[in-house]
């Protein structure tokens, strides 16, 4: 697609598993890839229009900071996900995106990639336009 740009935010040893592999992706480094540091995570988040994710602390804190996030949910998801819909109680600015058979990720992925080419992802969420101001 035109004008994304795709960035990797995993952190510490699973980091590992992308340097082998065949991602072209470019990875965020604030401080190396064993660091856990949540802030600079979190400073990385800030500055990105959409983070899309699997559940991980990337996804929850993403949620906390009120960024655009869209969530790929295996069909048995933790319980915190509940168990059916497309919005999370706890993260409004969070969509979901769940499998509808085990280990069958083309329905999600499909929904996933038409929002994406719809435009949708595309601008700040507002809890982010609100904690920047905050912040200045």
């Amino acid at each position: 697609m035109p004008g994304l740009a795709l960035f990797r935010l995993q952190r510490g040893p699973a980091l590992g598993a992308f340097e082998s592999g065949a991602s072209a992706a470019p990875r965020f480094d604030a401080g190396g890839t064993t660091s856990d540091d949540v802030v600079a995570t979190a400073a990385a988040i800030l500055q990105l229009d959409l983070v899309i994710t699997v559940d991980t602390a990337a996804t929850h804190l993403a949620g906390a900071l009120g960024a655009r996030v869209w969530t790929l949910l295996p069909f048995a998801a933790d319980w915190r996900w509940l168990a059916a819909g497309r919005r999370s109680p706890w993260y409004p600015s969070m969509r979901l995106f769940r499998q509808e058979r085990p280990g069958d990720w083309q329905a999600p992925l499909a929904e996933l990639f038409r929002r994406l080419r719809s435009g949708e992802a595309w601008g700040r969420a507002p809890g982010i336009q609100r904690l920047r101001s905050r912040l200045r």
